[in-house]
């Protein structure tokens, strides 16, 4: 599993926002992994996706790594934020979009306004 670790935490560390996910950006696997894909797509940013499908040691790891036991897992310059929930929440309320703008990530802020409008 430290072999595991040690490429979790490159990653993370080597890309602004990453997104542990079932599947890939542009076909996610599951409901979860495809709402937070479909946020960070429909707003633009730009994050590495790592499929744990593809590698059981990832797919273990990640929640070991996090001591957070679901997928999908977003990170932002090395920070786990959270889930699916998460995510939805922070959309919602703004927060990611401040997230994001702290830490220089570009989005565009009003295709995140029209997610807040659309669930309004």
């Amino acid at each position: 599993m430290t072999d595991a670790k040690t490429r979790i935490d490159e990653t993370v560390k080597a890309n602004d926002v990453v997104l542990y996910m079932k599947g890939t950006k542009e076909m996610p696997q599951c409901g979860f992994s495809s709402r937070v894909a479909g946020v960070l797509n429909y707003i633009g940013v730009d994050y590495t996706d790592v499929n744990v499908l593809a590698d059981e040691d990832i797919r273990q790891g990640i929640k070991d790594y996090s001591d957070w036991p679901t997928i999908p897992q977003l990170y932002i310059k090395g920070e786990f934020v959270g889930g699916c929930d998460i995510i939805t929440e922070m959309t919602l309320s703004g927060e990611l979009d401040g997230m994001f703008e702290q830490n220089g990530i570009s989005f565009n802020k009003d295709a995140a306004d029209k997610i807040r409008e659309a669930n309004a």
